[in-house]
């Protein structure tokens, strides 16, 4: 089993920043992808960004240049740096691995960005 938690959401007015943290605990060895998903109000969840073991990230276009993933290894946390933010990206945001055959999900940290 594996635990997710997120922190670091709250409220934040247009062009401002947020760090979002994602702690894991559990059966965490070898974990390879750490992922960032978001849901808005009245829309489907979608990635975010993702970072592998080795650091490889991948991005939305919707958030590339302005947010940025991050991964320590040695502390089982992953990381995302947002900035220049707009109302549209106010939704929870949800931390996420597959390990082993499994779906790990947190239970989301609620990010809004006011206009």
């Amino acid at each position: 089993q594996v635990q997710l938690v997120e922190s670091g959401g709250g409220l934040v007015q247009t062009g401002g920043s947020l760090r979002l943290s994602c702690a894991a605990s559990g059966s965490i060895y070898g974990i390879n992808a750490m992922c960032w998903h978001r849901q808005a109000p009245g829309k489907q969840r979608e990635l975010v960004a993702t970072v592998s073991s080795t650091g490889v990230t991948f991005y939305a276009d919707s958030v590339k240049g302005r947010f940025t993933i991050s991964r320590d290894n040695a502390k089982n946390t992953v990381y995302l740096q947002m900035m220049s933010l707009k109302p549209e990206d106010t939704a929870d945001y949800y931390c996420y691995i597959y390990h082993y055959g499994t779906n790990y999900w947190g239970k989301g940290t609620l990010v809004t960005v006011s206009s």
